[in-house]
């Protein structure tokens, strides 16, 4: 039997800490004036797991939040101020990229591209087909 994949990842100082073994879903980038704000980047890089498959296993548990929109919070360590991610109603973790301990796993490459209107004209974004 194959042996499960779990990926794993947290914020800046250590103190908010994941897992997720479920295939990551919907890989992409996103350049909405949302996404740039909590990022403090021009385009965010997400994937999203279903809520039961994330635990957060670091010393502070689960990352504090901030209710962003009518369907979702913005996750962050509330230590260190680090993005982690968003926490939707609906059953889902979308979690940053940039949050996780390896990103060149297959399933997390970003499949397109969200909101191309919000970035820059000199800001190029290509998403290859592989």
């Amino acid at each position: 039997m194959p042996k499960k994949k779990i990926h794993t990842g947290g914020c800046l100082c250590g103190a908010i800490r994941f897992e997720a073994d479920a295939p990551a879903a919907k890989p992409h980038t996103c350049s909405c004036k949302m996404c740039q704000r909590h990022t403090g980047s021009l385009t965010a890089t997400w994937v999203e797991f279903p809520r039961e498959a994330v635990r957060w296993i670091g010393p502070s548990g689960s990352p504090s939040t901030w209710r962003s929109s009518e369907i979702s919070s913005r996750a962050f360590c509330g230590t260190c101020g680090s993005s982690i991610g968003a926490i939707d109603d609906q059953p889902t973790v979308a979690l940053l990229l940039g949050a996780f301990d390896r990103t060149s796993a297959a399933d997390l490459r970003p499949a397109y591209h969200s909101y191309k209107g919000g970035r820059p004209k000199w800001w190029c974004i290509e998403i290859r087909e592989t």
